[in-house]
């Protein structure tokens, strides 16, 4: 019977219970986050929170309840220096449990038990600030305006198109007269031909006459 049991005693006595919380508080202290059962995780929260709220005032007095419970010098340190600063503006509720499924050899339910403030990929990274900028009173006056700066860019559009219709025709334009030319070129060539098929025939007729 589990009469007047407020907590659970984890199948441990009581100074083995404690010893184990402690070991495990510095764990999660050092490391961040650690991977324990569900009912063990539960038992942690409550005795590492109240401590977590005693770090965020760094006192002697705090110091040396704080250390009677961790019993640990290099965890007191990390607790009161860094991440005392990180939890100052939570007003509590520094840890999370995210249950991860059951264990395969006694099918013990797991969990992951970590502090709030170190969870990057949750916290989703610091928020940017907007910029702020000054709009006119006037509606009106900004609408012209982009009006305006529309029209521009479509006149100049409209007149780049028509420069590269145009384009085609002026290179069609340089290209006759070269044709025109290589025709010249050819009339040129033949025309001495001409002459000196004429000149061979003269020959000829001066050579009969002769003959007669």
């Amino acid at each position: 019977m589990r009469h007047g049991k407020k907590f659970n005693h984890l199948s441990r006595t009581a100074s083995h219970r404690n010893a184990m919380l402690s070991n495990m508080a510095g764990s999660l202290i050092l490391s961040k986050r650690i991977t324990t059962t569900v009912a063990k995780a539960k038992a942690l929260r409550k005795y590492v929170e109240p401590l977590l709220t005693k770090s965020k005032e760094d006192t002697t007095h705090n110091r040396r309840i704080v250390f009677s419970s961790l019993k640990n010098k290099e965890v007191l340190k990390e607790l009161f220096d860094e991440v005392a600063t990180k939890i100052a503006n939570r007003p509590g509720g520094y840890t999370r449990i995210i249950k991860l499924g059951s264990r395969l050899g006694d099918d013990a339910e797991m969990a992951l038990i970590e502090l709030v403030d170190y969870n990057e990929l949750l916290l989703g990274g610091e928020k940017k600030e907007k910029k702020t900028t000054r709009r006119s009173r006037r509606g009106g006056s900004s609408k012209s305006a982009s009006a305006k700066a529309e029209g521009t860019t479509e006149a100049k559009e409209t007149k780049e198109a028509a420069k590269k219709e145009d384009s085609p025709k002026a290179e069609t334009k340089e290209e006759a007269p070269k044709a025109e030319t290589k025709k010249d070129e050819a009339k040129k060539e033949e025309t001495p031909k001409a002459e000196k098929k004429e000149t061979k025939s003269d020959e000829k007729s001066v050579d009969k006459k002769g003959d007669e």
